[in-house]
């Protein structure tokens, strides 16, 4: 469910007094642990370094995400391709044929110069 339009969104009252007066490229990574905070106008240019339970994510604020919280663009979840063994044996087949394909390119184009 959304937040009450009578109460407001949510905006770190920290947040705020660490960005009051400063200017955005003077000042450097703002950590926060407020995953929750919905981006305000003021946020725009800022650089916050959201955690995502592991480590501070650096997340520049674009006036296109304001409204949005500061948690959606810290991803918490880091995604491993699926495949396993079978994956690599396919990649590994197609890198060489991609040298191939190279190395035969190559020898045309040197054969074309030498006529």
């Amino acid at each position: 469910m959304t937040r009450s339009l009578k109460k407001g969104p949510y905006v770190d009252e920290r947040l705020l007094k660490k960005i009051a007066g400063k200017k955005p490229l003077e000042t450097g990574v703002i950590k926060t642990w407020s995953r929750a905070c919905v981006i305000s106008p003021e946020m725009v240019g800022f650089v916050f370094g959201v955690h995502n339970g592991k480590v501070h994510v650096e997340v520049l604020v674009s006036e296109d995400m304001v409204g949005h919280r500061l948690g959606e663009f810290s991803l918490t979840r880091k995604f491993v391709r699926h495949g396993g063994k079978m994956q690599k044996e396919l990649e590994a087949k197609k890198k060489e044929a991609e040298i191939t394909a190279a190395k035969s390119a190559k020898a045309t184009t040197t054969d074309t110069k030498k006529k």
